[in-house]
């Protein structure tokens, strides 16, 4: 299950994006998914950060990740056999590395409210003994204790 997910992950943004990730390699526990995936640097990127803009680039990823969300969430749900209930992403330029976290349902992480609902769930996530969880730390967290492994 892990490398098709690898696989349909990289293939969408080949896909999508004109180029991939060179390396990826995915996680499944409980009720998450992580993606980590390396390299990949479009030609205009390079440019970019060879230029100083490393901020456009990581801008540029962050809204296109967003409009591919639906697409990554149905290669989890496919995979998977659940339904995924968030998403988070995360980019960073040295190492080039993106990280997308999906979050399965059912799960003890989100309060019992709408969960056809979606917008908002960051709102949702706490930490399992109630305290709200800031999401940014979550995903800095997980992609952080994840990096090592993926060399």
């Amino acid at each position: 299950m892990l490398t098709a997910i690898s696989d349909e992950m990289v293939a969408l943004l080949k896909e999508f994006y004109g180029s991939g990730p060179t390396r990826t390699k995915s996680y499944f526990a409980d009720d998450l998914v992580v993606c980590v995936l390396r390299g990949g640097f479009s030609r205009v990127e390079e440019t970019l950060l060879e230029g100083g803009r490393g901020s456009a680039v990581i801008q540029q990823r962050m809204e296109f990740q967003d409009v591919m969300r639906h697409r990554f969430e149905e290669v989890i749900e496919h995979a998977t056999g659940r339904p995924v209930i968030g998403f988070m992403s995360g980019n960073q330029q040295h190492p080039d590395m993106m990280c997308e976290v999906f979050i399965l349902a059912p799960t003890d992480l989100v309060r019992a409210r709408d969960p056809g609902k979606r917008a908002g769930l960051a709102a949702w996530l706490t930490l399992r003994d109630g305290r709200p969880s800031d999401c940014a730390s979550f995903l800095g967290g997980v992609c952080g204790r994840l990096a090592g492994g993926v060399d």
